[in-house]
């Protein structure tokens, strides 16, 4: 017994010591800094795409609401304007940046990691504080703070933390360029491109020895980065670089899903940014120049045969005329034997890309794709589907028609 109440107390002591720290007192924070200070936490919060999480569809810019969808439950981005009441507006750069490193809000409660905090604790001190003047100098905007609909204590939090957080800044890799290190440090660090692109355990940590082998986010794939890319024609760092400014590049499919609102972030940041990017994102593809071309000329070859191939009905008469001119022809659209939607393990992408189409941001120019929602039958998707994967030389995907049903109940 007497063994039994000292587990108990010693069980309870952890979560008092995981349940909060202490508090930093609110300030009037500044209302001005240097422009040049402004002017990069600008670019900083585009790479880090933080109006996507923290703005609601139709929103005041950066006043929360937005649902993120875990498994855990829905989490809502919270008001990070500068209104004193319900935003940060009474945060001083000291609680701003143990938010960031930390994972910890003002009054010391633990912040639930679908913050990535995980990743943006490699921030430098001067990054830190150009976003904390982005941040401070937008509009203020009174909106309380929706309610998380996941039944988790913060306590927990701190013990998640205590297994699966370090905090710490990122070290530059001696041996390799500063290019390349200035790269590392926006995809590990503030761009948190890993939160999407590496699988997660089962309680919602990164599995750091699989990071960029593909992920799950909110019911698309986030394909593998590394060198198990499903991309048929394997990205170079040119082709990244146009595709994160322009959500399109030659003979890669144009972005759809989540990473659209990424892409939108990052058409706005400086080509030298984009660069690193690119560099350091293309090196985590280990496979051969050998191999890649080999794998480039399979990819082209499978589309030139495609494209003699009377093909399944569906695709003849829903996709045929676009995709069988490529993008060489005016009004035409990529081989989809190129496609990566076609290669991941799921068919989901593929199936919410043909089912609500590919429209840029109102008033902007971009690549487009009718939606098909209503135009066919869930027997004619499922079809489509099927035939689409046959193109791609890849094995049959399992249960297509079950991912369609769950697709038209509105699971994912």
């Amino acid at each position: 017994m007497a063994f039994r109440m000292l587990a108990v107390l010693g069980s309870l002591s952890i979560l008092v010591g995981c349940a909060a720290r202490e508090s930093v007192a609110q300030v009037d924070a500044p209302k001005s800094f240097p422009r040049e200070q402004v002017v990069k936490g600008a670019e900083l919060a585009h790479i880090g795409n933080c109006m996507s999480c923290h703005t609601a569809e139709g929103g005041k810019p950066y006043a929360g609401g937005t649902p993120l969808k875990t498994p855990f439950g829905t989490i809502y981005g919270t008001n990070i304007t500068p209104d004193a009441e319900t935003g940060i507006g009474a945060w001083p750069l000291e609680a701003f940046s143990r938010a960031m490193r930390e994972g910890l809000d003002r009054e010391g409660r633990h912040l639930f990691p679908a913050f990535p905090y995980d990743h943006f604790t490699k921030l430098t001190d001067e990054d830190v504080a150009a976003l904390y003047a982005f941040i401070m100098t937008r509009e203020p905007v009174k909106a309380e703070n929706r309610r998380n609909g996941v039944p988790i204590p913060r306590a927990a939090v701190g013990i998640w933390k205590s297994r699966y957080f370090t905090p710490g800044r990122l070290q530059p890799d001696p041996a390799r360029s500063a290019e390349w290190n200035r790269g590392a440090y926006l995809v590990e660090g503030l761009g948190h491109c890993g939160a999407c692109h590496t699988p997660r355990n089962s309680l919602g940590a990164e599995k750091k020895d699989q990071a960029f082998a593909g992920g799950e986010v909110e019911g698309w794939h986030a394909p593998a980065l590394d060198s198990a890319s499903p991309s048929p024609v394997p990205w170079t760092v040119e082709a990244l670089q146009a595709y994160l400014r322009n959500g399109i590049a030659d003979l890669h499919p144009i972005s759809a899903g989540p990473m659209v609102d990424v892409v939108h972030g990052l058409s706005q940041v400086s080509d030298e940014a984009l660069r690193a990017i690119s560099v350091y994102t293309a090196s985590l593809d280990k496979r051969s120049d050998e191999e890649r071309r080999r794998a480039r000329e399979a990819a082209l070859e499978r589309a030139r045969t495609a494209v003699a191939l009377k093909g399944h009905a569906v695709y003849d008469g829903a996709c045929a005329d676009c995709h069988n001119r490529g993008r060489e022809q005016e009004g035409g659209a990529l081989q989809l034997p190129l496609g990566t939607a076609l290669t991941i393990p799921t068919p989901r992408n593929l199936a919410y890309i043909i089912r609500d189409g590919i429209l840029p941001h109102e008033g902007e120019r971009g690549g487009w794709m009718p939606p098909y929602a209503g135009a066919l039958t869930d027997e004619q998707l499922t079809d489509l589907l099927i035939y689409l994967r046959a193109l791609s030389g890849r094995p049959a995907w399992a249960d297509v028609a079950g991912e369609v049903r769950k697709l038209s109940k509105g699971e994912r």
